[in-house]
């Protein structure tokens, strides 16, 4: 296995960048013989340059350790688009969830880290974090914290292994879910993401209907929107 040596900053990063990388970025590798890249799942590109928007930005970590075969949660955003709205997931605003879950006994699932959802979250929503805290300090990890430490983040997560075994312990199938996240992504097209934006809640809604649930739902503009339209947030600290 490879060493970490060295991270390499190509251009300046911006912030909007430092933002989509805080809540939707998923850090890869890529599998040489020379070196291994960390790159984002937006535009990843064989050099394994970050990619935003179609530029290059300036991440390359040169010999770090590699990382085991994609689990389904790092498939291509185009596959796990096409899956959702193969399964007729549809996005709902911050207003149309709250009615569904008063109305219509709709469970919201907040999939953010633990202690983001204890900060505060919609009453009776049910968390289970796809993304958990770095644990591990293998070489892969070491890179990975290298990689987030780059950005200002201190506090890298990692794909929690136990998600679909923590919903389905706090979830039945039968469920009516609306999935929430921090910023929420879209699948709906624009002029300068065609094909959308992931996030956290459209990753954990593939990973809910590949596993069986028939009756997922996004929640558009995550809980920022949520926020921002002064609906009821709990806090448990």
């Amino acid at each position: 296995m490879a060493t970490f040596t060295s991270i390499t900053q190509h251009q300046s990063i911006s912030s909007s960048l430092y933002q989509k990388f805080h809540e939707s970025t998923h850090i890869y590798s890529s599998k040489s013989s020379q070196s291994s890249s960390l790159m984002v799942s937006l535009g990843r590109t064989p050099a394994g340059s970050l990619h935003y928007r179609g530029s290059p930005v300036g991440l390359s970590i040169r010999n770090a350790a590699t990382k085991q075969a994609k689990s389904p949660a790092e498939e291509e955003w185009k596959v796990k688009r096409e899956a959702l709205l193969q399964n007729r997931v549809r996005s709902v605003d911050a207003k149309e969830a709250l009615r569904l879950q008063k109305e219509n006994k709709f469970v919201i699932l907040d999939v953010r880290p633990e202690a983001e959802f204890k900060e505060g979250h919609p009453p009776e929503a049910i968390n289970a974090q796809i993304y958990r805290l770095i644990k591990e300090w293998t070489a892969w990890d070491i890179a990975r914290r290298a990689a987030f430490a780059f950005f200002g983040i201190f506090s890298g997560t990692e794909e929690n292994p136990n998600f679909i075994q923590e919903v389905e312990s706090k979830i039945n199938k039968d469920a009516k879910i609306i999935v929430a996240c921090s910023a929420g992504g879209t699948m709906k097209p624009t002029q300068n993401l065609p094909e959308g934006q992931q996030s956290r809640s459209l990753i954990a809604a593939y990973l809910l209907v590949l596993n069986g649930y028939k009756n997922v739902f996004h929640l558009e503009g995550g809980l920022y929107s949520w926020s921002k339209e002064d609906l009821p947030l709990v806090s448990e600290e």
